[in-house]
């Protein structure tokens, strides 16, 4: 009697929506130069939804705009009726996860403040599957990460950067002035608080305002 032959796992079954894995990611924000980046280790069962807020998070933004992501060319974000109206298509933000969505080496878009239009170019650097008793299944943290992240309503990137470069040359000029008004005497554009922004990740798990393989 023939015997069967042992099933071979292949990448989509490791790949399970409900598995936990580590997504590798390097979120960088486009056309920032030098480039303002972080590199987050995030549980793949993550849904966009609350991604989103880990971004917000990692970055420095303050969730005041709206946004979206856009991966392998298609929109995901909250639903909007307006969407419809405009023929835009648009999936529900809430009903997918990275793993779903995702593999090795992807890159995808998220973008925040459809007016400034903060562009982040994200990588799937890796993916390691877990076993369902890994304690880093669940998590989400920043490993690194460089420079701060710009001021709300700085006017995009070019308008920051040009802002950066009134203050490096012109230093006392009342634009200057204006700027270090605005974005806060203690602002650095140099520095990125990676315990700060952890201990921001922490809180919204403790908190349950972000839930991660549910």
């Amino acid at each position: 009697m023939a015997t069967s032959k042992p099933v071979k796992r292949t990448s989509k079954s490791v790949k399970s929506q409900s598995s936990p894995s580590v997504f590798t990611l390097k979120v960088e924000l486009v056309d920032s130069e030098p480039m303002i980046w972080r590199r987050i280790y995030i549980d793949g069962r993550t849904r966009l939804n609350a991604f989103h807020h880990i971004l917000q998070a990692a970055m420095g933004w303050t969730d005041s705009h709206l946004h979206e992501f856009t991966i392998h060319e298609k929109r995901y974000a909250k639903p909007d009726d307006e969407d419809h109206l405009l023929g835009v298509e648009t999936f529900d933000e809430s009903k997918f996860r990275l793993n779903q969505l995702l593999q090795n080496s992807d890159v995808f878009e998220y973008m925040y403040d459809f007016g400034d239009s903060w562009m982040h170019r994200i990588t799937v650097e890796s993916i390691r599957v877990l076993d369902h008793d890994d304690r880093q299944g669940g998590r989400v943290w920043i490993e690194s990460g460089q420079r701060a992240c710009p001021p709300e309503d700085a006017g995009g990137i070019w308008g920051y950067q040009e802002s950066l470069s009134v203050l490096e040359n012109d230093p006392y000029s009342d634009e200057a002035k204006e700027m270090r008004e605005w974005a806060g005497l203690d602002f650095n554009p140099e520095l990125f608080d990676r315990k700060a922004a952890n201990s921001a990740l922490d809180r919204m798990l403790w908190n349950g305002w972000i839930k991660i393989g549910v």
